[in-house]
């Protein structure tokens, strides 16, 4: 939180509807008053715009704006990345999961704010890897697909998107019944939700057509989406799965990052009772994942502590989760991919759940 409040100066107006909203030159505020909380600090002063009269304090422009317990927040986000579930952060926390299921839904939404605003401009200057992580939502009847697109030579994560998937593999009699009674109800998932998300995953690792150096294992429907690129140049290799996962690996850095998002995250262990019971939710803390990856996380804890972020000239230090959390960035200041947009107001919907809960504050966006 900052550090002196009646210092503050407010940036720029937070209303959207405002013509100082995007450009603050010329801004004019005033003093407000101030209102009282019992968090601390406990007295925070309050703003108006002298251009659409709209009121704010310098609680607005932090992320913790609008949170009972914003004390929860950066404890929240080490926890998550140490792959603790929602239950046990919540006794030691002493608050209800419930309020830490919806903290963590605002800093995956801050997640893609912070890395659309946080990457490098121009061409994309390395061999993209790319490769999905494969989980479930709700349960196993709703298996689903992350796509991930990863620079070869720093390890920096470009692009993240989602793809529904159909069960597959063995299954027992009465569960193909019941698979097929889901498919009856809901319908089938789109046989091509994964050429389509690594389609928009290399459009996101290098959104101006270009020449690409794109290494991948042989999954057939990337080899699919290739060919929804137009104007893209791609020199493509495969790599066989069977290939030992060393550093010398060509997928080295995609092969470390699912061996990660399994290790911290709760959700995603074999066997466990912690499993996301909403495909947002997912995608939500993927995006904290790759967030701490790409910006406070050591390329390797005994050889090469820089982040992919330093490497690609992003940042000159590592940043620690509260670097991170230090700046509330507003979705209407900020260029986000479709899918990106999609996934921060909360459409990513879940089958089986009839009426998702969407991300439709006003203010608090």
């Amino acid at each position: 939180m900052y550090s002196t409040v009646c210092t503050f100066v407010p940036p720029h107006c937070p209303r959207s509807h405002c013509r100082y909203h995007l450009n603050a030159e010329g801004w004019r505020w005033k003093h407000h008053g101030s209102y009282t909380r019992q968090a601390s600090p406990t007295e925070i002063p309050r703003y108006r715009c002298c251009h659409c009269g709209a009121t704010f304090s310098s609680q607005t422009f932090h992320t913790t704006y609008y949170l009972k317990r914003p004390e929860l927040q950066v404890p929240l986000l080490y926890r998550i990345d140490a792959g603790s579930g929602f239950r046990q952060m919540a006794r030691e926390m002493r608050c209800s999961h419930s309020t830490l299921v919806h903290q963590a839904s605002r800093l995956g939404r801050h997640a893609l704010l912070f890395m659309s605003r946080h990457r490098p401009a121009g061409p994309l200057q390395e061999r993209l890897v790319v490769d999905g992580f494969e989980s479930f939502a709700y349960s196993q009847y709703h298996p689903l697909h992350l796509n991930l697109g990863i620079g070869g030579d720093t390890g920096f994560h470009y692009g993240l998107t989602h793809s529904p998937l159909r069960r597959k593999g063995y299954m027992r009699p009465d569960q193909q019944m019941h698979r097929d009674t889901i498919e009856s109800t809901l319908g089938r998932p789109d046989p091509k939700a994964i050429e389509k998300g690594m389609a928009e995953v290399i459009r996101m690792s290098a959104p101006v057509p270009q020449a690409l150096d794109i290494r991948s294992d042989g999954h057939p429907a990337y080899e699919r989406s290739f060919r929804r690129l137009a104007g893209y140049t791609i020199h493509h290799k495969a790599t066989a799965s069977t290939d030992p996962r060393t550093p010398d690996n060509d997928l080295f850095f995609v092969n470390r990052r699912d061996m990660m998002l399994r290790h911290n995250g709760a959700n995603h262990r074999r066997e466990t009772i912690a499993f996301s019971k909403r495909d947002q939710g997912v995608v939500d803390r993927a995006a904290i994942h790759l967030m701490l990856a790409n910006y406070w996380a050591p390329s390797s804890v005994n050889h090469d502590r820089s982040t992919p972020a330093m490497k690609l000239g992003l940042f000159k230090t590592p940043m620690s989760p509260e670097a991170l959390l230090g700046k509330r960035h507003f979705v209407t200041r900020t260029t986000i991919t479709e899918e990106w947009r999609r996934c921060y107001f909360g459409l990513v919907d879940t089958a089986e759940i009839e009426h998702p809960k969407r991300h439709t504050l006003k203010l608090a966006t």
